[in-house]
């Protein structure tokens, strides 16, 4: 886009709030954010006055941009949290390899409600957590069982009883199920339960010492060893307890710690008084401003997290925006605490020295990584003469044998690093026997198919496509890419003898150093792809060699198999199952397993 039209299109921003999107010369999405007014913030980028390093960076690389009008900034902060995961941008700074941590819910919905694990939280019963290490969430349920005899389980509870479970007669429950407690008796449980969840674990170690005691008495060693060790899990947990924080609040302690290029945010997690645990999260700068940058970062984090009832840090953002937000995604409105004393000031000093001390042991992994993935797809650029800097590549793979079960997998790299979101599977419809090349052309083109099409946006366009193999099998898919007018896309290959990389148009290999981080990451992706194709051949052949296995037995037809190949999965499994078990299947019975059994032994 010309100067002139650029200028037109800023004249052009709208005084209303929304999602700006900056893009390159290929049209690629490089940055996105977010503002009050758009004309105002939109055009800041194009002024001639003085800017960060990072932020030049961008600007030198921008060829357009493209916006969103929202009806307000909550909005447009969270249309600017779904961009950022969708496009990825260059710029942003990203929550990378984001995990959830479990919690342990109280189904407080029904009449006797039951703890589980999970990992989302929801509207619908109460949570605690989340568990960040060093204490299982398992554990904490084994001492709500033995301790208070709540159920684990999701059997219902029904007007016809039941038979009590082995948890009953273990004393691990008080059998609502088979009417043996009353509703109230099963409530007065609940109730201390849910204490006992909040923190107040004094109760629970006093009846567990005195079980622990009666079973030593009894001489039944193991199980006093069980409950001593469960009454030191409960000891880990009251020495995490930070003593002079309210027992009543959640709070997420955030500190940062930059060196201007890269950086690491660090949050400690406290939960009624309790530090549940800690994490870091090393991040390349940003273009934005700190302010925008770290609430961009915060709603990421807690679009797969549960809002505290704290957030308490020395960063400067709007928190009017962020509590906004909160309101209205999940129905609270954290307090932002920024502290100069106490012992709040004392867990941010704490944030902040783990910050620092991760920042200056990671530097040379992230420099390590960044050298592995987008400075090798930069240096690949150079050294094969690619159209575009390959954000987006993708490499195929066949597995089959002889011809049967064949199958296609497509894995995505995106700037050097496996994006498994991406990955797809292919079942070969079209190619009869072992015929790898026309699978790989019924893959491709099921995959190029999709360009330009409703679907691009569920499997965009790459920039770089990577074949296994030499010269041949390039020229071989070039044909199919000449076939199908492909001229935007770059294409490659590599022989896995000597691990040469081959590209249309030039006579000659290249060949690069087995050290050389470009020529690591093409092995990576090809290397994937054959993993991934393999695992999904295993998982079709061994289905398949087990339903055949099962075609000379009188009686098992399609949905019998079915159950069989449920219950058991595996061909060793199978051969290894006795009469009674192979009865225990949907539709078997023990007429049909003993006939099953017998064709199985004369096999």
């Amino acid at each position: 886009m010309s100067e002139s039209v650029l200028k037109e299109k800023l004249k052009l921003l709208p005084d209303c709030p929304g999602v700006y999107l900056m893009l390159d010369r290929e049209g690629t999405v490089i940055y996105v954010g977010k503002a009050r007014v758009l004309k105002n913030r939109v055009r800041q980028y194009f002024h001639s006055s003085e800017k960060p390093v990072k932020v030049q960076a961008m600007v030198e690389q921008i060829a357009d941009f493209s916006y969103i009008v929202a009806p307000t900034e909550v909005d447009a902060l969270a249309l600017e949290n779904n961009l950022i995961k969708k496009y990825k941008p260059k710029y942003n700074i990203l929550l990378k390899d984001d995990k959830t941590y479990p919690y342990i819910k109280v189904h407080t919905r029904e009449k006797f409600p039951h703890l589980s694990i999970t990992r989302r939280v929801k509207k619908d019963g109460k949570y605690f957590g989340p568990f960040m290490g060093g204490i299982s969430c398992k554990d904490i349920l084994d001492v709500a069982a033995k301790v208070y005899n709540v159920r684990i389980c999701t059997t219902a509870v029904t007007e016809k009883p039941k038979k009590p479970c082995l948890n009953y007669h273990l004393g691990r429950c008080l059998a609502p199920c088979a009417h043996l407690c009353s509703e109230e008796e099963y409530a007065q449980r609940v109730d201390k339960v849910l204490s006992f969840l909040s923190g107040n674990y004094e109760e629970a170690e006093r009846l567990l010492r005195e079980k622990m005691a009666a079973f030593a008495e009894n001489e039944e060693f193991e199980l006093a060893m069980e409950y001593r060790d469960r009454i030191g899990m409960l000891k880990k947990l009251q020495l995490k307890r930070i003593t002079s924080m309210p027992r009543d609040v959640d709070a997420d302690i955030w500190a940062v710690c930059s060196n201007g290029l890269y950086a690491v945010l660090s949050v400690l997690v406290t939960r009624k008084g309790i530090m549940q645990g800690s994490r870091n999260f090393p991040l390349e700068e940003g273009a934005g401003e700190a302010g925008e940058s770290f609430l961009s970062f915060l709603i990421q984090y807690y679009t797969n997290h549960e809002f505290p009832h704290e957030i308490v840090t020395d960063e400067m953002f709007d928190d009017a925006l962020l509590c906004e937000y909160a309101t209205e995604k999940t129905g609270k409105r954290p307090e932002i605490v920024r502290p100069k004393l106490g012992v709040r000031r004392e867990l941010v000093n704490m944030a902040l020295g783990n910050a620092k001390e991760y920042l200056e042991k990671s530097i040379s992994a992230i420099e390590h990584k960044n050298d592995m993935t987008k400075n090798a797809c930069a240096r690949l650029q150079t050294l094969l003469g690619l159209q575009h800097y390959p954000k987006r590549m993708e490499c195929y793979d066949i597995s089959d044998i002889s011809g049967v079960d064949k199958v296609g997998s497509m894995v995505v790299f995106t700037d050097g690093e496996a994006d498994k979101y991406a990955y797809r599977r292919f079942k070969i419809r079209t190619v009869e026997g072992a015929d790898d090349f026309a699978s790989l052309k019924e893959v491709l083109l099921r995959r190029l198919d999709k360009l330009g099409t409703d679907e691009e946006e569920r499997f965009p366009k790459p920039q770089l496509i990577v074949i296994d193999g030499g010269k041949g099998q390039l020229s071989a898919v070039k044909a199919i890419f000449d076939e199908k007018n492909i001229q935007d896309i770059d294409l490659i290959s590599i022989a896995k003898r000597e691990e040469e990389l081959f590209t249309p148009g030039r006579a000659e290999s290249v060949r690069l150093s087995r050290r050389d981080y470009a020529l690591q990451t093409v092995q990576r992706i090809r290397d994937e792809a054959h993993r991934f194709a393999i695992t999904y051949f295993r998982s079709l052949h061994g289905k398949r060699n087990l339903a055949s296995l099962l075609d000379g037995v009188e009686g098992v037809g399609k949905q019998k198999k079915r159950a069989l190949m449920e219950k058991f999965g595996t061909f060793e499994k199978l051969m290894q199952a006795t009469e009674k078990e192979l009865a225990e299947a949907e539709g078997i019975g023990p007429e049909l397993a003993k006939r099953i059994r017998n064709y199985l032994e004369n096999l």
